[in-house]
């Protein structure tokens, strides 16, 4: 007889599968039709919803020797909350499509289940997963949609930055990157293979950043209350806070300066998902946010490369961020 400890999704088939998912997730769902059916119902109470997906794959966005399934679904769930916060939007629901191997233990799914309600619960509550589907694939793969809703205000985009606005973060900036280039020097094997972390090998500050890495707490709140208090322009920051700065710069068609104490995590890293939003000059700026720069109208002539974000007023070079079809490696772990 199988021990239950044991069983793989392949034992179990999905009718069983999602039966553990659903009791993982028992009581937490908000919508009019919920988790059974063909679709959920979701309220939109003003007529509008925001929407955005995001994907994990094993590989290129994380490693199962470094992630349990309490991590993976932890981060699954706020990366895609931060987007709908990011808007000033309310964050209501998650659907969500898992690609699992045959031989992934049944245990770990729920605790991927357990994950996603958990980060649900802590960064966004009255959210829940609603819905999604179930597949076999050679490699594991979370798949997400996010549902928003405005609560009757404007969605806050990357376009609105205009010359004199101040530029603010909500939520740490760096800290990820450390954690992730900690896993990449210091727990992997001699031929690059990951392997388990230690943690007690880790300092209270490296164990800080290793959480930021694999269970990322972005402010989701304060997105709503970056919109409240003015935000004209608004981005989570997940490649890069240079490449995302520039991607609003570009959007906005103006110049963005950032404050030349930001080091290189904080100016290169990225997975923290703090809010990187623009406030006009002279408001006080929402809770929770810091100034690290400022909006300059951009030159008419500036070159392409040089002419959306500096650094201290000097141009920067590099790409700014991760890139995912040139930046990942091929070994799993």
């Amino acid at each position: 007889m199988t021990d239950p400890r044991a069983q793989t999704v392949g034992d179990l088939g999905e009718r069983a599968l999602l039966a553990r998912i659903f009791a993982a997730l028992s009581g937490s769902s908000r919508a009019l039709v919920g988790p059974g059916d063909d679709a959920a119902v979701l309220a939109a109470p003003d007529g509008r919803v925001v929407v955005s997906t995001d994907t994990l794959v094993h590989g290129p966005d994380f490693r199962l020797a470094w992630s349990s399934g309490l991590d993976l679904g932890w981060k699954a769930a706020a990366v895609n909350l931060a987007d709908i916060a990011a808007m000033g939007a309310r964050p209501t629901a998650l659907v969500v499509a898992l690609a699992l191997p045959d031989e992934t233990q049944a245990a770990f799914v729920d605790d991927l289940a357990r994950g996603l309600r958990a980060a649900c619960d802590a960064l966004a509550p009255g959210c829940a997963v609603e819905g999604g589907d179930l597949t076999a694939s050679d490699t594991l793969t979370i798949a997400i949609t996010v549902l928003g809703v405005l609560d009757g205000a404007d969605p806050v985009l990357r376009s609105g930055a205009r010359a004199g606005d101040t530029v603010a973060v909500a939520g740490t900036l760096g800290a990820a990157a450390r954690g992730l280039a900690l896993l990449f020097d210091r727990f992997r094997s001699a031929d690059g293979t990951p392997i388990p972390v230690d943690e007690a090998a880790l300092t209270a500050a490296e164990r800080h950043d290793l959480r930021a890495q694999l269970r990322p707490a972005p402010p989701i709140a304060q997105g709503p209350a970056a919109a409240g208090g003015g935000a004209t322009a608004m981005m989570d920051v997940s490649d890069g806070l240079l490449l995302d700065a520039r991607r609003m710069a570009e959007a906005s068609e103006v110049r963005i300066d950032l404050d030349p104490a930001l080091d290189e995590h904080a100016l290169r890293g990225g997975e923290d998902h703090a809010l990187l939003a623009c406030f006009p000059p002279g408001i006080a700026l929402p809770a929770g946010f810091r100034p690290i720069g400022r909006v300059l109208a951009r030159a008419a002539d500036a070159p392409d490369r040089d002419g959306f974000v500096t650094v201290g007023g000097a141009p920067v070079t590099g790409r700014g961020g991760w890139d995912p079809h040139r930046d990942w490696d091929a070994v799993r772990g």
